[in-house]
């Protein structure tokens, strides 16, 4: 089958951490962006998440989190992050409509969303969208 050349720019490179308590969600969003060149460290909660942000010394490019977790939610670790300095973009994942917790975010404009369920395609569009 013929592939349109557009699709090489679908290779990426920087370094992003995915934070989901969802293990096949958290499982495919690794996959797909470590097939694609990204370097990809996980992490199953918000607590996590930060904790990794903490003592990882290279930092990330992006953050690709969901927004629904038990005990720190994304929105709060993205609040945390923001206190500590951390001017990393961030890619929200849910399956609740954007605008039913946008309003709950001091800085709706923080952040980019990606609608739960998504396909490979649509995360790495939304990836490289926000990567710029």
């Amino acid at each position: 089958k013929d592939v349109p050349p557009v699709q090489a720019d679908f290779t990426g490179k920087g370094r992003i951490l995915v934070v989901e308590d969802e293990d096949s969600v958290r499982a495919f969003a690794v996959k797909a962006l470590t097939s694609r060149g990204f370097t990809v460290l996980e992490a199953n909660s918000g607590e996590v998440g930060l904790e990794v942000i903490e003592s990882d010394e290279a930092g990330f490019e992006l953050i690709l989190s969901d927004v629904v977790m038990p005990e720190l939610d994304g929105p709060s670790m993205l609040a945390e992050l923001r206190k500590r300095g951390v001017t990393t973009k961030v890619i929200f994942m849910s399956g609740y409509a954007e605008d039913a917790f946008e309003r709950n975010l001091e800085n709706p404009d923080d952040f980019a969303f990606l609608q739960k369920p998504f396909s490979l395609k649509q995360l790495i569009e939304k990836v490289k969208d926000v990567m710029g």
